[in-house]
């Protein structure tokens, strides 16, 4: 379970981690509240699941209550990768003298903890492993003996963060442990001009296998993200960030389809794996979800046959269109049926003569079709 910053933050506190004073708002008007509180300049901080809040536009400083009320209402309600920022974080503004990135995840591959520390913070840290990956240290963490004073001395010193780093690294670590996370990262840990060390964004990552060990429920609620959305109607869904909205039948097979989507010139925008039980409510659901995502400009339906039949996923296509009406002709669906009843499945959707719906034989010309009608050739 993905937490929100505000709530990372939270943790972060608990375990005496150093974060900037601030509270959450839900309307403009407390936004301005919560600013005339703290008595100093703020930035308002949409809480999305996601990256790129900054990039987005959901970040903005406000010099007064009036200036945070007014940002406050431009975030409000805007959306970031296909999250909905229904609240926003007014938070002191913290003027940073350096900035620096600290991670503790487990290393699946490797059955063990990371630690990732570098002195460059700020930016991605996929941009930073890629332009200069010499700039992380990464660190196994043996799980018996964890983050001690000591480790934690260490990994400051070598990634070049100040001493007074070294105790807000050895915390981390522990809200890693005593929370049962996946993943505790700061980015950016800054180090302000009377050399204090804040955490001023948190992400955090709980292990949903240990719930039955905390009191998470505060931590768990309803929102409209495409990913929740597609959760509660019993989908497996990942929002990317490209233009060509992709359903299949199977995790190998639409994993595979993004790549040939890929190798077409286009950007998949999402991972959408139906299942195998394709019926018309599971691909209406499938359908709404993606064409729900505006940056959607073409859908790709790849589908190949097997214990459920070609002609059962055709109907259901021709049903899910029905059911969406309106929403359905928006943009073009490109269908790739194959295996069983591949023939009368292609046949039924014929038959519908849906507008939206274009037919292609093969899986490398579906995605050729999907990415030209996505650029708007």
């Amino acid at each position: 379970m993905d937490l929100y910053e505000y709530q990372a933050k939270e943790l972060f506190g608990r375990h005496g981690i150093p974060v900037p004073a601030g509270a959450i708002a839900t309307t403009p008007a407390r936004a301005g509240e919560i600013a005339a509180e703290l008595d100093a300049p703020v930035v308002i901080k949409a809480q999305v699941k996601t990256g790129g809040r900054g990039k987005a536009g959901g970040i903005r400083p406000a010099a007064g209550p009036a200036a945070a009320a007014t940002e406050a209402d431009r975030v409000i309600g805007m959306d970031i990768k296909g999250h909905i920022a229904r609240r926003v974080l007014v938070e002191a503004a913290t003027v940073p003298f350096e900035e620096y990135y600290a991670a503790f995840l487990v290393d699946r591959a490797e059955g063990t903890f990371l630690a990732m520390v570098s002195a460059q913070g700020g930016m991605e840290i996929e941009e930073l492993a890629a332009t200069d990956p010499d700039a992380i240290v990464r660190l196994p963490i043996d799980p018996a003996t964890g983050v001690d004073a000591d480790t934690a001395r260490l990994l400051a010193a070598k990634a070049g963060l100040p001493e007074q780093a070294a105790g807000v690294l050895e915390q981390l670590w522990r809200v890693l442990v005593e929370e049962d996370a996946l993943l505790v990262e700061v980015n950016p840990l800054i180090c302000t001009t009377d050399q204090r060390i804040v955490a001023l964004d948190g992400k955090v990552t709980l292990d949903d296998n240990a719930a039955f060990r905390h009191s998470w429920e505060d931590y768990e609620e309803s929102t409209d993200s495409l990913e929740d959305r597609a959760k509660a109607k019993g989908l497996n869904y990942v929002k990317l960030d490209g233009t060509v909205g992709v359903i299949g039948n199977g995790a190998g097979l639409v994993m595979s389809t993004l790549d040939v989507v890929a190798g077409a010139g286009a950007d998949p925008a999402n991972f959408l794996d139906i299942g195998g039980g394709a019926s018309a409510k599971v691909m209406a659901d499938g359908l709404e979800i993606i064409l729900a995502d505006p940056d959607v400009r073409s859908v790709l339906v790849n589908v190949f046959g097997g214990i459920t039949a070609c002609d059962a996923v055709a109907n259901g296509i021709v049903t899910a269109l029905e059911l969406l009406g309106e929403r359905g002709h928006g943009r073009p669906i490109v269908v790739r049926l194959d295996g069983n009843n591949a023939e009368v499945g292609r046949r039924i959707l014929s038959d519908a003569r849906h507008p939206a719906v274009r037919q292609v034989s093969t899986m490398d010309g579906a995605a050729e079709t999907a990415a030209r009608l996505a650029a708007g050739a």
